[in-house]
């Protein structure tokens, strides 16, 4: 393995910088939204619904909020009991409705922003940071207002009964996927040992509905020491049980929505089945045993990412899904409601802080659950929502890909002529480019395809890199 020598941090933060003025990502609040962040307080926020809101005391609920280490936009907490032959979930959701008032400033650069961005060295929140961390962020130790959902599932984990409240809760404390890891694996935590419990049950109802969850790696730019690094990122099995919690609130707000007939979905089309049939094809030529009578989505759910073959087949079913997105709906059934990756109507409604859709769907939800008319101002923004959140979509992911092209070309940039072992993990006939993967450091780029099969082992050298440009060239060699 060549040596790579790193720059400094200040570089690649300033090449950071660079890339976020490039792209128009919003250094700061306007005067008039910092204004009315601070200005808003609970008493203040307990307009939105137009009464006073009635709050139910759950402060005696030992909610844990489980995020990666220094996160401090903390959306949700989790506690769960085991109720006769089944469970009881408490899952509490920041409420950002207490502090945004609609049709005020704050609402106004929402709408615009869309979404938090993340960068490798800082984010760029979707609310002010003196809402979303710290009036209205589940931070450890703190008693903040929250939307509580109460969710009875049976003895296999499906949902028999829920509701949807606002409360005042106390986070006992907030821990990283590290450290709830060890205390499923030591059983020092009964929260724990139940969120891995439940999680694992939804996973199994999941499989049954043909869901569908892929277990690939994600390039990420990470710390080293005082300068920054290429690497896969990987799971640990927490991580799967934690986001099933907000996988069956996202279900159970989005069945309901539907059948009052009035709200906003996160939909995607299902695989098609020529899509299915290039797959088989693909694991063919990767050297997989697809049985003839498996279905595509138990085929792709039990293979890991171990090998270079592997690897290229999941990305090749990733690409099989297109087309995500949002429909709004106010009396008219959609024709397509349903999300194609799980398998179920579903809703986003657990990340408000960071999703601006999600504080739509949780009005919604609570007028719903508490039998009223959902606020008009909620359903009128039902028709702007999934354009808002495509273009906030669109964004995110111009930025994601900038940054790690930037982090590839400084990482790379002394490598001239230097070869690195790579795999080829997906072929674009139309295009003639083969899109290849070094593990070490995590780079994904791409080469001519003439002459490549998907899978195959290759030697890659560094041509060129422009960091102007963020930009590799690798050739094959050998």
């Amino acid at each position: 393995m060549p040596r790579i020598r790193f720059r400094g941090p200040r570089a690649f933060e300033e090449a950071f910088d660079g890339v976020r003025a490039e792209l128009d990502v919003p250094e700061r609040f306007p005067a008039d939204v910092l204004a009315e962040a601070e200005a808003a307080t609970l008493d203040s926020g307990l307009g939105v619904t137009g009464a006073a809101v009635d709050r139910r005391d759950a402060r005696d609920l030992p909610l844990v909020a489980v995020d990666p280490p220094g996160a401090t936009d903390l959306d949700q907490a989790f506690t769960a009991e085991r109720r006769g032959d089944g469970y009881r979930v408490n899952y509490a959701i920041a409420d950002v409705g207490a502090f945004v008032a609609p049709g005020g400033a704050i609402d106004a650069e929402a709408r615009w922003r869309g979404a938090t961005l993340y960068s490798p060295d800082t984010r760029t929140p979707l609310h002010p940071p003196i809402i979303s961390e710290d009036r209205a962020s589940l931070l450890a130790g703190t008693e903040k207002p929250a939307l509580l959902w109460t969710i009875d599932l049976d003895g296999d984990g499906n949902p028999t009964g829920s509701h949807l409240e606002r409360a005042m809760v106390l986070v006992t404390e907030a821990i990283a996927y590290t450290e709830a890891q060890r205390r499923v694996e030591d059983g020092s935590d009964e929260r724990m040992t139940l969120l891995s419990t439940i999680g694992g049950l939804r996973q199994a109802r999941e499989a049954e509905r043909g869901g569908v969850s892929l277990n690939l790696p994600a390039q990420e730019v990470v710390q080293a020491g005082d300068s920054w690094a290429l690497a896969f990122d990987e799971q640990l099995p927490i991580e799967g049980w934690n986001a099933q919690i907000s996988l069956l609130t996202g279900i159970v707000g989005g069945v309901r929505m539907l059948d009052a007939g009035v709200g906003v979905l996160r939909t995607l089309p299902p695989v098609q089945d020529e899509a299915v049939d290039q797959l088989r094809r693909t694991a063919v030529a990767v050297d997989l045993d697809w049985p003839d009578d498996e279905p595509y989505a138990s085929f792709v759910r039990r293979i890991e990412p171990d090998t270079a073959s592997r690897n290229a087949f999941l990305l090749q079913a990733a690409r099989a899904f297109r087309g995500a997105g949002y429909v709004g709906f106010d009396g008219e059934r959609p024709e397509h409601p349903e999300h194609g990756a799980i398998a179920s109507v579903y809703a986003h409604v657990t990340a408000p802080l960071r999703r601006l859709v999600d504080r739509f769907g949780n009005e919604i939800l609570l007028a719903l659950h508490a039998d009223r008319e959902p606020p008009a101002w909620a359903v009128e923004a039902l028709d702007e929502l999934p354009s808002l959140m495509g273009r906030a979509r669109q964004r995110e992911s111009a930025l994601e890909r900038a940054m790690l092209d930037m982090a590839e070309a400084l990482v790379l940039e002394h490598c001239v002529g230097k070869t690195f072992d790579g795999s080829v993990v997906d072929i674009d006939r139309r295009r003639r480019q083969a899109r290849v993967q070094i593990t070490d450091p995590a780079v994904v780029d791409t080469v001519s395809a003439d002459g490549r099969t998907l899978g195959e082992r290759v030697k890659l050298r560094v041509e060129r890199v422009d960091t102007a440009e963020r930009r590799v060239d690798f050739s094959v060699v050998g």
